[in-house]
């Protein structure tokens, strides 16, 4: 779960997910980003340095000339998460169960009331936080 909180904690940020979508069309570098994002270098680089500390993106140095540092997006690790979210999400996990306190549960228990009470979009509540 802890890594799960640090990816979305990644993904949480539009530019983070600006310079993921452009490392999606392939590796790329501060120069390259910087001019199609507009993002001042230091900026950037904390966005990139978040998301290596995710695992979302790689950087290597250039074979030539070793200053030069390309961005790209780690295939494992987007998978990894694709499997993982896709069945943290998945609806067939959600269960209803009757919550075991409050009015409801002790006119269940009491016989007034269908042990699991049948919902509908009609008696649905939402609760908001405001």
């Amino acid at each position: 779960m802890e890594e799960a909180v640090v990816v979305l904690q990644a993904l949480a940020d539009a530019n983070r997910l600006r310079i993921l979508d452009l490392l999606m069309q392939g590796d790329s570098c501060n120069c390259e980003l910087n001019e199609r994002l507009g993002l001042p270098p230091n900026l950037l680089s904390h966005h990139l340095r978040a998301l290596r500390q995710a695992g979302l993106v790689r950087s290597r140095r250039d074979v030539v000339d070793g200053r030069w540092i390309y961005y790209v997006v780690s295939k494992e690790a987007l998978a990894r998460w694709r499997d993982w979210f896709q069945a943290f999400l998945d609806p067939a996990r959600v269960r209803e169960r009757l919550v075991p306190c409050g009015p409801e549960s002790q006119q269940a228990a009491a016989g007034a009331l269908p042990a699991v009470p049948h919902r509908t979009p009609a008696n649905e509540t939402e609760e908001r936080i405001e």
